[in-house]
């Protein structure tokens, strides 16, 4: 019960990374409420954490890329929760093409969700918690935005973008008593899935084998559940109190970050 009553916002919560989040602050004990575009995954996802309590979880259709839209909803949840502790942005989106064949609308989908809503969603929370003078936002990173991946150019750039945003805003409104950090996770995705769908047989295979080269605890990537949600629980949680402006890799000891 490391969150109870505690009230947390969680983007991109109908599944993988988001639905393992959605369903851990509610077994410590959090009123969570959930957005995603996809409406079925999303419900589905809130009725079992509900469902296994203590806490609750509340779904709505949202697309961050929509700021009225974000900041509506969200107001709305304030008024319903009695006020925001913690935001969760982990509503992203990867298509892959290699450097020379990026596209216009490629790049603006890419970049409106991961950057335009990580904006959105950010400020939108600020405005909520600023006047209680405590709050905690937690973006999502990647290790795409430190390395080379191929295939992932816009991808990883728009993660770069994220990891400075995270940097400069928990700077900006640190005085206001809201820490903002971002992890980066190597685990296993619906989202990742589509990117290694997306090499040659030779490609993966090369791959695959990189990863058990980088990879200390285990060789591949983690699990969602078992190895990140604890640590999304204890970045919502008020043992983290004195961190702000962090990236802070869950990778198996795949990268350092500084």
């Amino acid at each position: 019960m490391q969150l109870e009553g505690k009230r947390i916002l969680v983007t991109g919560g109908a599944q993988g990374i988001g639905a393992a989040t959605v369903k851990a602050y509610a077994a410590e004990g959090a009123r969570v409420h959930s957005y995603d575009l996809n409406e079925e995954g999303g419900k589905a996802t809130a009725e079992e954490a509900t469902a296994a309590g203590p806490g609750t979880v509340t779904f709505s259709v949202l697309d961050i890329t929509d700021g009225a839209a974000t900041e509506a909803l969200f107001r709305s949840a304030a008024e319903e929760l009695g006020g925001i502790d913690v935001l969760v942005n982990i509503a992203g989106l990867q298509r892959s093409a290699m450097a020379e064949d990026i596209t216009d609308d490629l790049f603006d989908a890419i970049y409106r969700v991961n950057v335009l809503g990580t904006i959105h969603t950010n400020q939108s929370a600020y405005r909520i918690m600023k006047p209680a003078g405590t709050g905690a936002i937690v973006n999502f990173g990647s290790m795409s935005g430190f390395t080379g991946e191929l295939s992932n150019s816009t991808y990883g750039s728009s993660k770069g973008a994220v990891h400075t945003w995270t940097r400069t805003v928990a700077r900006e409104w640190g005085p206001s008593g809201i820490r903002v950090n971002a992890v980066l996770p190597y685990v296993n995705t619906p989202m990742f899935d589509k990117y290694t769908s997306s090499l040659g047989p030779e490609e993966l295979a090369a791959y695959q084998e990189q990863l058990r080269k980088d990879i200390p605890l285990g060789g591949t990537f983690g699990n969602a559940e078992k190895d990140l949600a604890p640590v999304l629980v204890f970045l919502a949680s008020d043992a983290s109190h004195f961190i702000t402006g962090q990236l802070l890799p869950v990778d198996g000891g795949f990268a350092a970050v500084r």
